[in-house]
């Protein structure tokens, strides 16, 4: 695509040709398909859900429905909701370690009434969010991104070698050469298409990793193709589907990494107006993003989905097509949706064997960290900073890994403490306001 003909299109009210712009909306999807459905295969598996079973199929199709729902809001709008940008949406990595642990201890009916509860909250900050983003520079954002994945990493080893009993993998199987192979294909597939190609095929290397270790594990005779078999082509969603069940540590731990994943999103508004516009975020766009972002995941948990955010990937398709249309990225939205709506894909994406997620996940898990890192870059590597990073990881990381240094706390207390994420953020928020800057 020519300079001259992609500057037409910085404008996110013009459309290009649909000849170009369908394929510009699937390539979104791609980018982000295979980020936006594994955390809710991660969070039904925490919770005891059989693998590949009908629940965990649910789950996953309220994953691309509720994004590409949450990513109309974004590009269409409605009243000051809404960036009106081409601004993609799915479920964000960012909550996987605090739902994952609340799904663990207290249930799917908790998890998800705190989502809806931290979608409102988030919702309201659309309003106010420009007065608090002085609460997180670069040093705080960067210190919670990367103890989210930091925090996942274990994770991605665990699926990688082929899970435990409780997600119905034999525990004499953890860890043999079988699961390994499968997960470096995945991992080696990933990282040949994304640094040796272009275009569509480095944008979507996660995905393709996937499905070529998916075929090496058929090959394998790892792929239970019943659920696929048993699920429907349509169907209904429910509200409440596991009911509604407050938990005031659940909430303000979701609540946090709410407040974070706003930060985000305010990062990726500006990126995307720099990156297709040449130009900075205007408070309207940053605001109706945040409202987005927040009516996104309430609505999301009313269903069953999890929390929603903008992702940064698709950012970089933005930055690299130059094409600016936020109709583009409705297309997008709207394959999104008709895929949410078919059970016959969430149950193709179910029967996905764990190492093969697990390949995927540590590429994907680490880049989370190394987005922390990334930020961090920026900040200056002073003796202030450097304790507030040191204190900040180990009280997050130290309690998780020692949940039983804390086991006399209260309820709300200990899942607070025990959540990773939210003792990282709190310890720096504070040492950030009280340490004096060094002179």
């Amino acid at each position: 695509m020519t300079e001259m003909t992609t500057g037409a299109y910085r404008d996110p009210d013009v459309t290009p040709p649909l000849a170009q712009a369908i394929p510009l909306g699937v390539q979104h999807v791609l980018a982000m398909f295979a980020s936006n459905v594994t955390p809710s295969i991660i969070v039904a598996g925490a919770a005891g859900l059989a693998f590949g079973g009908a629940e965990q199929v649910y789950l996953i199709q309220m994953a691309m429905l509720f994004a590409g729902i949450a990513t109309l809001f974004q590009t269409i709008g409605i009243g000051p909701i809404g960036a009106r940008l081409p601004i993609m949406q799915g479920t964000s990595f960012a909550f996987v370690g605090v739902l994952a642990g609340i799904a663990a201890t207290q249930g799917l009916s908790v998890a998800l009434t705190a989502c809806i509860i931290a979608g409102v909250i988030h919702f309201a900050l659309g309003a106010v969010i420009g007065k608090l983003r002085w609460l997180f520079p670069p040093l705080i954002t960067g210190l919670v991104i990367l103890a989210i994945g930091l925090y996942l990493i274990p994770v991605a080893i665990k699926y990688a070698a082929g899970g435990a009993a409780t997600f119905q993998m034999e525990a004499e199987s953890f860890g043999s050469l079988m699961h390994w192979t499968v997960a470096l294909t995945v991992v080696i597939v990933a990282l040949v298409l994304k640094f040796f190609t272009k275009g569509t095929t480095s944008n979507a290397a996660i995905l393709i990793g996937l499905i070529v270790g998916y075929l090496v594990a058929l090959a394998f005779g790892m792929v239970n193709f019943a659920p696929v078999a048993n699920a429907s082509w349509i169907t209904g969603i429910a509200p409440l589907p596991y009911g509604f069940e407050f938990s005031l540590g659940a909430v303000i731990a979701v609540t946090l990494v709410s407040v974070v994943s706003a930060i985000e999103t305010v990062g990726d508004t500006s990126a995307t107006t720099k990156a297709g516009a040449g130009r900075e975020a205007t408070e309207e766009e940053i605001a109706g993003a945040t409202y987005a972002d927040g009516l996104g995941t309430a609505v999301a948990g009313v269903f069953g989905g999890l929390p929603n955010t903008s992702f940064s990937q698709n950012v970089g398709i933005v930055g690299m097509t130059g094409i600016m249309s936020r109709h583009v990225v409705t297309i997008g939205a709207i394959v999104l949706i008709i895929c949410g709506l078919v059970p016959k894909i969430g149950a193709v994406i179910a029967s996905m064997p764990l190492p093969v997620l697990g390949g995927g996940v540590i590429v994907m898990f680490g880049m989370v960290a190394a987005a922390g890192l990334n930020m961090l870059a920026d900040v200056e590597m002073n003796r202030r900073n450097m304790v507030i990073m040191a204190v900040s990881l180990a009280a997050g990381l130290g309690l998780n890994l020692v949940p039983s240094a804390v086991q006399y706390l209260p309820g709300v207390v200990k899942t607070l403490a025990t959540s990773a994420v939210a003792p990282t953020a709190l310890v720096a928020i504070c040492l950030n306001l009280v340490l004096p800057d060094e002179v």
